[in-house]
């Protein structure tokens, strides 16, 4: 199979609907991603309603701020943690040789769906609000960039903290480079926005926790078989079609709220 079919099969595979729980996965990655996704879809629905409903929300400063950091940074650090889990299962599979050509098809494809986002934002919501350089950016890019450091522990920690905390330093200088904006903080640049710095510290921070929590793949604690409770089993479903999720949620929400007459375009 060429790359160019690896691609599109992954692009296509990326958004299949997932119904039943797979068994070999550790429930507790989906589970957290599960609950990532449920405080992004609480995001956005307030998003929504003050951007576009007229509601007094405020989101840039305060509670609903942290709110959507924390968010951000449950999505990152999970990416981190979930290529520590697939390094080391496509190391089992192939023990030696580069693995790098898989993870830049990776990238690609959730890069790709980045770049859609951007596209239909912007064509429904004009230049002022569209996703410019947003998560699944960021996601796909990070995934490219982080292999040559997936084998490391420490150095990721110190890279990733060293990436986050730079980032409140280099917005302070409020920045005026537009062709930089995926890189470094920038004002104006849209919503959802998420440059590598800091956001790819996050990500770095999430491979030293799968390095030190899940050596080879495998969980190093003891944690009780919670994968099949009603409360965590719909978080998992969610965990794994969080990119589905993430694509569609926004349309349902905005149509469902355009029909209730919440908000008006």
């Amino acid at each position: 199979m060429t790359a160019l079919n690896t691609y599109f099969t992954g692009l296509r595979a990326s958004v299949r609907p997932v119904f039943v729980l797979r068994g070999e996965r550790l429930w507790e990655i989906d589970a957290l991603r599960g609950v990532a996704i449920v405080m992004m879809v609480v995001y956005h629905l307030l998003w929504d309603l003050a951007s576009l409903g007229g509601y007094d929300i405020t989101l840039r400063s305060g509670f609903w701020s942290w709110w959507q950091i924390v968010t951000a940074s449950l999505f990152t650090g999970l990416v981190g943690l979930s290529l520590t889990l697939s390094y080391s299962r496509e190391r089992r599979v192939y023990p030696s040789g580069s693995l790098w050509s898989k993870y830049i098809i990776r990238g690609l494809t959730i890069f790709t769906w980045g770049l859609v986002i951007g596209l239909v934002t912007y064509l429904a919501l004009g230049a002022g609000y569209y996703v410019r350089f947003g998560i699944l950016h960021l996601i796909g890019l990070s995934i490219i960039l982080a292999y040559p450091l997936l084998r490391f522990r420490w150095l990721n920690l110190a890279l990733g903290a060293a990436l986050t905390l730079l980032g409140p330093a280099v917005e302070g200088l409020h920045l005026s480079l537009p062709a930089l904006e995926w890189l470094a903080p920038t004002p104006g640049s849209g919503v959802d926005y998420a440059p590598l710095i800091p956001w790819f510290g996050r990500v770095l921070i999430g491979v030293f926790l799968g390095n030190m929590l899940y050596p080879g793949g495998q969980r190093r604690f003891s944690l009780p078989d919670l994968g099949h409770s009603r409360l965590i089993m719909p978080l998992r479903l969610m965990g794994e079609n969080s990119l589905l999720i993430y694509l569609v949620h926004q349309p349902i929400l905005l149509a469902t709220l355009a029909l209730l007459g919440v908000i008006t375009f």
